[in-house]
This record gives C-alpha cells, sequence and structure tokens, in this order.
C-alpha cells in the first residue's frame, strides 16, 4: 500500500518506510547511511545529508546510464556525486560553501594508494606526537598540567567560531597535528586535512548537533592524533574497493547554484539530483564554522560574509540590504500570501527583533533565489531533463506553514518546466508545533524551449 501523496504518491510505500524506520519510532532512520554505503560516503558528511539509497532510486527511475551527466547544483558534502561515481555515471557538484566543496572534491579522489597513504599519515602521526611530549602532553588525556604555551588562532579567527566550540589543550593538539601534515604536501595532504576535519567535529570539538549545531560540555582535554589515524584508516580499506569500480568523471565548482549557466555549457546535463536549503533559521555555515576555520578556508568576517553572498537566502543571517531576488517571485501569490501572514502574525504576537522583523522578507528571497536558479538552469538542461529536488515542509517562522515543495512545484511549472509527481520521502518532527512535517522529492521534467516568453526573466540582470 502507497502512502498517498497530494500530487501522486510516494517514494518508498508504507511497507519500505515500516522496514526502515518504523519499527524502531522513527522513520527519520530512512535519512540514515547504511553500513554497505559506508566507503567514501562517511569520509565527512552533513548530519542532514540524505542517504545515497536515494541518488540510487532516482538513478534508476531516471534511466540515467553511463556517458550521461547528473548534476548536483546544491551538492553540500557530495552524497550525489559520490553515489553517481560508484555507479560509473558522470557527474558536476556546485557548492558555495567552501569546505563543503573541499570534502566533495576530496570524497570522489580515488587516487590515493592506501599504503602509501597510511605510511604518509604515520609520518606526520609521529612527528606530532613528538611535538606535543616536548610540550609536556601525550596524545592520550593526562591529568598533569597544561603547558604554559599552548597554540591558537588569531583573535579574528577565534571570533568565527562558536564560543568554546573547542577546548585550548585539544586546540592546541589539532594546530601542532595539521602544521606536520601541511609540511608534507603531496598527493595525500587534501584526504589527511579531511580526516582531521572530521575528527576535529565528531570527537575533538566540544560540538554536538541536534535540530541545531550547539555546544556541550567542554573537553578539557582529549586525544586527537588517535581519532584522526582510525578515520584514515577507513580511507585506505575504502579505497581499494573504490579503486575497483568503473571509472566516471565527478568534477567540482565552488560558486553560487544561481549561476549555473555561467558554470556549464548549455545542454550538457541529462538529470539533477539534489536537496537545496529549506527556509528556516538554519545557518548552515555555522555546522561547518570549525572545521572551515581550523582548516583555513575561512579568516576573517569578510571571507564569511562573501561565502553567504553565493548562498540562496535560506535565513535571517544571511540576508542582506542589497538582496533582490525577492523580485522573481513578485507576482507569486503564494509566497506573497505567506509572506504576508508571517509578518500579521509577527504584529500581532508583538515580536519585534530584528530577525523576526525579517521573516517575511527571508521568505520572499529564498523562493526568489530559487526560481533565479531554476531560471538559470534551464540553459545547460538537455531537453527530456529529468530532476529531484528534496525539501522539506517548514514552520520556523511563528509557525506559519510553508509547504516548500508545493511552491517549488509551482514555480517550476511557471518556467516551463514539467511537475511530474512530489514524492514523500519521510516525516519529522517539528520541534516548536511538535507536528509532522514533510520532507518530499520535487520531480520535474524539462521538455526544452517551448518559445513563449516567460513571466519570470532568466536572468537577474535582465529584471534591474
Amino acid at each position: 500500500m502507497l502512502l498517498a501523496n497530494q500530487q501522486t504518491g510516494t517514494l518508498f510505500g508504507e511497507e519500505a518506510i515500516t522496514l526502515r524506520g518504523r519499527r524502531n519510532g522513527k522513520n527519520g532512520d530512512n535519512n540514515k547511511l547504511a553500513a554497505s554505503d559506508r566507503a567514501a560516503h562517511a569520509w565527512y558528511r552533513f548530519v542532514l545529508s540524505y542517504p545515497p539509497h536515494l541518488v540510487r532510486h532516482y538513478l534508476e527511475e531516471f534511466r540515467v546510464q553511463p556517458g550521461q551527466v547528473v548534476l548536483d547544483p546544491f551538492c553540500g558534502t557530495g552524497t550525489t556525486v559520490v553515489e553517481c561515481r560508484k555507479q560509473g555515471i558522470d557527474s558536476i557538484g556546485i557548492e558555495a560553501n567552501r569546505m563543503a566543496h573541499f570534502a566533495s572534491g576530496v570524497k570522489v579522489d580515488w587516487r590515493p594508494q592506501p599504503d602509501q597513504l597510511l605510511a604518509h599519515a604515520l609520518e606526520a602521526g609521529d612527528a606530532a606526537g613528538q611535538r606535543l611530549a616536548d610540550d609536556g602532553l601525550c596524545d592520550a588525556p593526562g591529568d598533569g598540567p597544561a603547558p604554559s604555551r599552548l597554540r591558537s588562532l588569531s583573535q579574528e579567527r577565534m571570533q568565527l567560531l562558536l564560543g568554546n566550540s573547542i577546548s585550548p589543550i585539544p586546540l592546541h593538539k589539532v594546530l601542532v597535528l595539521l602544521d606536520e601534515i601541511d609540511k608534507r604536501p603531496g598527493a595525500f595532504n587534501d584526504h589527511e586535512r579531511l580526516a582531521l576535519a572530521r575528527a576535529a567535529v565528531f570527537q575533538i570539538s566540544n560540538l554536538h548537533f541536534g535540530p541545531e549545531v550547539g555546544v556541550g560540555k567542554p573537553k578539557t582535554d582529549c586525544a586527537v592524533i588517535a581519532p584522526w589515524l582510525s578515520h584514515i584508516h577507513e580511507m585506505a580499506e575504502d579505497l581499494p574497493q573504490l579503486q575497483t569500480l568503473p571509472a566516471a568523471s565527478a568534477t567540482m565548482h565552488w560558486a553560487d547554484a544561481r549561476q549555473v549557466g555561467t558554470l556549464l555549457s548549455p545542454g550538457c546535463v541529462d538529470a539533477v539530483i539534489t536537496s537545496p536549503p529549506y527556509p528556516n533559521e538554519k545557518d548552515y555555515t555555522r555546522t561547518t564554522r570549525l572545521e572551515s576555520v581550523l582548516l583555513g578556508f575561512l579568516h576573517t568576517k569578510q571571507q564569511l560574509r562573501q561565502m553567504k553572498h553565493q548562498l540562496v537566502r535560506s535565513n535571517t543571517r544571511n540576508v542582506y540590504k542589497g538582496d533582490s531576488d525577492d523580485r522573481f517571485v513578485q507576482n507569486n501569490a503564494e509566497v506573497q500570501r505567506i509572506a504576508q501572514e508571517i509578518e500579521r502574525r509577527r504584529i500581532e504576537l508583538g515580536k519585534t527583533s530584528g530577525f523576526e522583523r525579517m521573516y517575511a522578507r527571508v521568505t520572499r528571497q529564498y523562493f526568489g533565489g530559487m526560481a533565479r536558479h531554476l531560471s538559470e538552469l534551464k540553459s545547460v538542461l538537455r531537453p527530456g531533463a529529468q530532476l529531484a529536488y528534496v525539501v522539506g515542509d517548514q514552520a520556523s517562522y511563528l509557525r506559519v506553514m510553508i509547504r516548500t515543495g508545493q511552491i517549488l512545484g509551482a514555480i517550476a511549472q511557471s518556467l516551463g518546466y514539467e511537475l511530474v509527481k512530489i514524492d514523500l520521502f519521510r516525516t519529522r518532527l517539528a520541534t516548536a508545533t511538535r507536528e509532522q512535517l514533510r520532507e518530499e522529492v520535487v520531480v520535474l521534467r524539462w521538455p526544452g524551449p517551448t518559445g513563449r516568453r516567460e513571466n519570470i526573466p532568466r536572468r537577474l540582470d535582465d529584471h534591474l
């Protein structure tokens, strides 16, 4: 029996959801990484990433074959491009977050020889361990006094971090290890840095992840080299298996998904499988802030601001005075209705903070940015290209329900796409309202140019 969607149906059906999640009381298990999928995918992964089996489902449904090209314009940490490479399908990823872009590029690089990677990492780890010993430290947490002088980041870089996200002694150890890694540049450097990013977030830092990234009880001391080497061993164990798979290309672009037409050749994409941000109060740059700063992708607030300018405006922390993507949806009645309802409720509830005043605006900017992206995307699609957008309902703005999938489907139709269906992927519990929110896959088809004039311009500049 299928769980009926308002459009056409579901992705997996009731039986599959039961097997994957309800047996444990959580259909959110549908989003977890299966043990059989861990190779490359587990090297570094967003907490909110969608699972590889979702990509495989749509590769099969779209009948994507070797020789065709799949695009992920909101690539994140690379689930789509990694899975395409594992299936022998050429892919292209676009990602504006520099750390996520780096991670995706490493996860599709399977060239290192495992024994050489391990030897290189052990050399760096031994050198770091000796330096720590010279400082009176060992990699395992100790009870002795901390060294009088600990390495740290510049004041400006420290200010970019969430407060207390990493304690002084673990930070000192990370910087010593990173220094030894960087002293040995070569074919293994990026893999070693990515393994350190993973260890820094999940074993070394004080961060925890729920609906939002937060800071937990500080670790006075912790091991650094050992968890890092554990992740290196995992990479080395994965590489022989990955290196036997059919050859496929995976090309990564550090860029704005709203400018895809300036990056790719016309008509080069056969399918799109992606998950853009949702309109909510999640600042996705906070999720990767620690590793972005540690690895040197962010040094200043200006660099952070420049990176945020490349993102679709999905939260109030990355909306700026000059933003004008809302022009793309100025005639969309549903977007305008939702924005007006959010503003009406804000006034009714007496909410006056600066962020609350921007809720209506960010809603318009988000859907305008997505309209701009979908309009720009058409030039790189082959006629008949099929698209899957994983999006979710939201009620973050004063509990006003935003049916993201339905709205994006309607926007796509206004641009000449065919709305094939909206599949139900899973449901999740809203923190504020305790109601179940739908996470859906909007399935589109691009039939090709029709010659009709659209009510949304292809480029923002055309409208200014």
